[in-house]
């Protein structure tokens, strides 16, 4: 899995105009979180997607909390943490959190 950071807020419209064209997947993750460590390594270990598939952005929303305040208002979803977003299309295809995130749900919603 080859994340990207995301750490400019600047570039959720980005990240909204690239889903146009490949799906995009938010992790928004707690680097002091146990849970969130399980729900990122669990889903690192399934990963199976190729970058033309979707496209992974990590998010440590400890030191970019104001980037995950924003991902709630653009797209109207809970914070949670962790949480997985799934973008097509510019809009929010899928969404879930703790140990309900999975490589293969995700997978099963781009169909």
């Amino acid at each position: 899995m080859n994340w990207k950071n995301l750490v400019e807020v600047e570039e959720l419209d980005r990240l909204i105009i690239l889903s146009n064209t490949t799906p995009v997947l938010l992790f928004k993750h707690s680097t002091r979180c146990s849970v969130s460590l399980m729900a990122k390594r669990s889903l690192e270990s399934e990963w199976n997607f190729s970058a033309e598939q979707i496209v992974p952005y990590y998010l440590d929303l400890i030191t970019y909390r104001s980037i995950s305040n924003r991902i709630s208002e653009v797209f109207n979803v809970t914070h949670e943490s962790p949480q997985a977003i799934l973008l097509k299309n510019g809009k929010v295809l899928y969404h879930t959190s703790h140990s309900e995130i999975s490589a293969e749900d995700i997978g099963n919603h781009l169909n």
